[in-house]
């Protein structure tokens, strides 16, 4: 359901995201999920994808489908965080068609932060972690 999820992001999809079934082809839901979350980290929680010394490594995630979404329609991805530790973070994403209360895909995604040189787990600080402590889930 919508009420659940803290903030939102309108993907576009594109006619290539379609495959020979007429909808968007599984593996772009992953792509979808990554683009609610990192552009989340970048506007609200000052993540430096470029020269900042920790970086977000996927260590896992997964998707259950309900539903098909299909270009061109876009996708509306809701984001939340269902636990915030030492270094490590799991989101839970919905992405729904426009209009709907029932997610189309629901996913998780769990980032653990490491030093971008070393690839050492990095404890999560300011400004990004209050910027995930918004979007824990009530």
């Amino acid at each position: 359901m919508r009420d659940g999820y803290v903030r939102w992001l309108t993907i576009p999809t594109r006619w290539g995201d379609n495959d020979v079934y007429g909808h968007v082809n599984n593996v772009v839901y992953y792509a979808f999920m990554d683009t609610a979350i990192n552009n989340y980290l970048i506007a609200e929680g000052g993540l430096d994808i470029h020269g900042g010394a920790n970086i977000g490594l996927c260590v896992q995630s997964s998707c259950e489908f309900r539903a098909p979404l299909a270009f061109p329609e876009p996708v509306e991805a809701g984001l939340r965080v269902a636990h915030l530790g030492r270094s490590s973070v799991r989101y839970e994403i919905g992405l729904f068609a426009p209009g709907t209360d029932t997610p189309a895909a629901e996913g998780t995604f769990t980032h653990v932060f490491v030093n971008r040189h070393t690839r050492r787990p990095a404890e999560i600080t300011t400004p990004l972690r209050p910027a995930l402590e918004k979007l824990l889930r009530p």
